[in-house]
């Protein structure tokens, strides 16, 4: 989430390359690699959990707990099984604390600026969160044994300035409308930074049919798995039923129909509705420990499919196991991660880019950009470019 740098870390996780205005695929092409059967394959079973971890150490806890279903669903008659409710309570506090840091750090760099509209983080704002983040009870070194009232408080008086139960309520009926509303009548660091990224919003809401929802039904979840098997390359271009799918907090198996349509502004609402949805009680498919969905299923012969719902959206992992001499080893690994069905150079944020309207100032298209990267949060950095003639216009020329 940041501008794209030339170090060896950036290059070895890969980057994006917007090109606003630019026809697709060129407006949005990506340098990710496909590292994990690379680095996967041979590798004793026991030891995925941790190398995918590593691998994807920025959301290093849902890689682990997804690579640990899929192993379960491959090997069932192998101890080793998360608890349902380790699991649950883990993706909680963990995408919760992914929530706020995204909010904290990411937003006031990505979504400020200055009187002409210069991105850049403001000092004001930028401070503010930063100190918001030093109180949060969830991100203490020696927090609470038990966060989660504290953290209501924490989100009324750091985030809402308000209830965060009354806030979320309103979220739920009113959708961008409220949260325009609620930012136009608070000053806080986090209404200041949503009400400022408003006129940079485009008009078109994303298209619920396209929301990946494929973990609702074991059949879908089976053809993945089948063409993760026999298609190379779809593990970075992934299709749901052949169409481009969008995932994120606003598509959860439990999500509620919104009463507005979600544009990309309105999605940093999403965000923070989760944030509170997740410091809620625990009920099932409604908040806590109970919002999230994870699962595993067996799709052949000591093999597996797995997936849970993460910070950025919906994580899949797919892997089969031998077991020579009665060692498993992996022989297939394959992971999906909602960088690459939002970031598809055919998906829902190129075609953003692609209607960029590139008439309008330089700074324009950088924070319209930087508002569609805060909304849709890739896992890698990023660099803004400006459209390049094709290469049929070039010949033509």
């Amino acid at each position: 989430n940041a501008t794209v740098s030339s170090g060896s870390l950036s290059a070895l996780a890969g980057a994006l390359r917007v090109v606003p205005g630019a026809p697709l695929p060129l407006a949005l092409q990506s340098s990710r690699r496909d590292w994990a059967p690379k680095l996967a394959v041979g590798r004793p079973a026991v030891a995925l959990p941790g190398l995918m971890a590593s691998v994807f150490n920025l959301c290093s806890h849902a890689h682990r707990v997804c690579a640990q279903l899929a192993l379960s669903a491959a090997q069932p008659d192998v101890p080793g099984a998360l608890p349902t409710r380790q699991i649950a309570q883990r993706l909680r506090t963990e995408t919760a604390q992914e929530h706020i840091r995204r909010i904290g750090l990411d937003w006031p760099r990505l979504l400020g600026t200055d009187a002409v509209g210069t991105p850049h983080t403001l000092a004001n704002e930028a401070a503010e969160a930063h100190t918001a983040l030093q109180r949060c009870p969830l991100l203490a070194p020696s927090g609470p044994a038990d966060p989660w009232v504290p953290m209501l408080r924490w989100l009324q008086n750091d985030l809402l300035h308000m209830p965060a139960a009354t806030w979320l309520a309103q979220w739920q009926a009113g959708g961008g409308d409220w949260l325009q509303a609620w930012a136009s009548a608070h000053n806080g660091w986090l209404a200041k930074l949503v009400s400022g990224a408003r006129e940079f919003d485009d008009a078109l809401p994303l298209n619920p049919a396209t929301a990946l929802r494929l973990h609702a039904q074991a059949a879908d979840m089976r053809a993945l798995a089948a063409a993760l098997c026999s298609q190379p390359g779809f593990a970075m271009s992934p299709q749901s039923q052949g169409s481009c799918a969008h995932t994120g907090n606003w598509s959860r198996l439990y999500s509620p129909a919104v009463n507005q349509p979600l544009t990309p502004w309105a999605l940093l609402g999403s965000r923070v509705a989760e944030l509170v949805r997740l410091c809620q009680p625990d009920a099932p498919g409604q908040g806590g420990a109970g919002w999230l969905s994870a699962g595993a299923l067996s799709t052949g012969s000591r093999q597996g499919l797995a997936w849970v719902e993460m910070a950025r959206g919906l994580l899949v992992h797919r892997v089969a196991v031998s077991n020579a001499q009665g060692r498993a080893k992996v022989v297939a690994c394959d992971v999906i991660a909602p960088t690459e069905w939002n970031f598809h150079p055919h998906g829902v944020v190129a075609q953003y880019a692609a209607g960029l309207d590139v008439g309008e100032p330089a700074n324009m298209i950088e924070r319209r950009v930087r508002l569609l990267m805060a909304a849709f949060d890739p896992c890698v950095p990023f660099e803004v470019q400006p459209p390049q003639p094709t290469q049929t216009e070039t010949s033509h020329a």
